[in-house]
């Protein structure tokens, strides 16, 4: 069988809807996950995770503050429509992070499960969003940005910018959850390296 091309539909609103309800959902339940067991990850959701546990303000909140400068670049390069399908996920994104500990509780999780399952959960939420032009924002948006700008190649500074969290990170999160951290990251950029096709699923 061929693969189906999305060039001859957009999708309606009804189904954007539900797609940054669930992806948002997926993302916010690995998070969870990962606040957990005192894990984080790279982009702003790390930074969010970092300014969190060393101030103790809420997860959400600090998320969708540090969301906010990026939305002009979101909408300089990828125009109107993206950035309000991500000024959406965002606002879910942080809304989510905060109602789900009062909906759902852990009373134990391994920590492991917590970095595979929870880094699977957050790549398969940012895929559902991907295919429906819409994104969490923060820092890719902004090495996109300096790519087109500035000629700086995207991939390498994503990584500098989460291997600089990461370090940032080790004043208040010990080595051992470092390690964890870093396996979350790597199930959740295998969930993206390996469904995400670039023009093949994402409508336009």
């Amino acid at each position: 069988m061929g693969v189906i091309s999305t060039k001859s539909f957009r999708h309606t609103l009804f189904e954007d809807a539900q797609a940054l309800l669930t992806g948002t959902l997926f993302v916010a339940l690995g998070v969870a996950l990962f606040k957990q067991v005192g894990m984080l990850t790279g982009g702003t959701v790390g930074i969010a995770f970092l300014l969190h546990y060393t101030s103790g303000w809420p997860f959400g909140l600090l998320f969708f503050c540090i969301n906010l400068p990026f939305y002009w670049l979101a909408y300089r390069r990828m125009g109107l429509a993206f950035t309000l399908k991500t000024v959406a996920a965002v606002t879910l994104m942080s809304t989510l992070s905060e109602a789900l500990p009062r909906l759902v509780q852990f009373s134990q999780i391994n920590t492991w499960f917590a970095a595979i399952a929870g880094g699977l959960m957050i790549g398969a939420g940012m895929l559902i969003l991907f295919r429906h032009r819409a994104s969490l924002g923060g820092l890719n948006i902004l090495v996109l940005y300096l790519q087109d700008s500035r000629g700086w190649r995207a991939g390498y500074m994503q990584a500098a910018l989460d291997a600089s969290i990461l370090l940032a990170s080790m004043a208040v999160v010990s080595p051992e959850r470092i390690g964890y951290s870093l396996l979350g990251m790597a199930a959740m950029n295998a969930a993206l390296a390996i469904n995400h096709r670039p023009g093949r699923y994402m409508a336009v």
